[in-house]
């Protein structure tokens, strides 16, 4: 028998396996295959924590689930208002593959699925079970059959590499408590000429609210460093109608492929 978690680690690699596979495209197997003249992710010898505990509450085995349904899915919530603004702005095509890193209740699965179509994949991932067993009943429910939920860990994203056209994370990255190495797995898991699009709080002293300057480690100045650190492009920034506190970036993994 296995465990929850071994249950969706399993099921989220074979769905992507089997996305990949169908797509044409062969997983390496074991290193990104990159030009020689390309920037190349790579991952410290030891994960360093950056804000230790954040996870913390997210691992909770009584975690309630319902009462973050009731706070992120909600019109009081900007993403919440600004999900099919957020959605058309990605610009997915039906045939592609894309990464809901952090997918926390499921709000982009639906939508991602109906935009991929049933060439097109969706890998909905998380590092707390409980709410990749609410994504699990609803993946059921509305029968995305061109969706899974993937269990993923707390400095990898455990996908397969070159997997996905799109990987997208959404109020999440400051959550990120190893960044280097999460991004490292980002890195090899988005094909050459893929995007990683990247949601979240601007951080301004002075201006934001006294919560998010405690709770988001930096600003957006940063995370974009540490991105492109990482190995990837910056390709723009997109205004989003309805973003007071949140910005949308966009960058690319270099190399061939569109």
């Amino acid at each position: 028998m296995f465990t929850i978690g071994q249950k969706f680690c399993l099921r989220g690699f074979f769905g992507a396996a089997l996305a990949v596979l169908s797509a044409g495209t062969a997983i390496a197997q074991s290193d990104v295959a990159t030009d020689a003249s390309e920037p190349v992710a790579t991952a410290d010898s030891a994960p360093k924590s950056v804000k230790p505990g954040i996870n913390k509450s997210f691992l909770n085995k009584e975690l309630d689930v319902q009462s973050y349904v009731d706070r992120f899915e909600t019109e009081s919530r900007e993403i919440f208002r600004a999900r099919q603004s957020i959605v058309d702005a990605i610009g997915l095509k039906p045939g592609d593959r894309i990464a809901d890193v952090g997918t926390g209740t499921g709000l982009f699965v639906e939508p991602f699925s109906e935009a991929v179509g049933k060439d097109g994949w969706v890998f909905a991932t998380d590092i707390a079970p409980k709410f990749l067993e609410r994504v699990e009943r609803l993946i059921e429910m509305k029968s995305l059959n061109n969706a899974s939920a993937v269990l993923s860990g707390q400095d990898d994203v455990r996908l397969p590499p070159n997997s996905v056209d799109v990987l997208f994370v959404c109020d999440v990255y400051h959550h990120f408590e190893f960044p280097s190495q999460s991004l490292y797995s980002i890195f090899r898991a988005v094909r050459p000429g893929g995007h990683f699009v990247i949601i979240d709080f601007n951080r301004i002293p002075g201006e934001s609210r006294p919560w998010l300057l405690d709770h988001v480690r930096a600003g957006k100045e940063v995370f974009r460093s540490e991105i492109e650190d990482a190995g990837f492009e910056f390709v723009e920034e997109v205004e989003i109608p309805e973003f007071q506190e949140n910005y949308f970036l966009r960058f690319r993994r270099p190399g061939n492929g569109g």
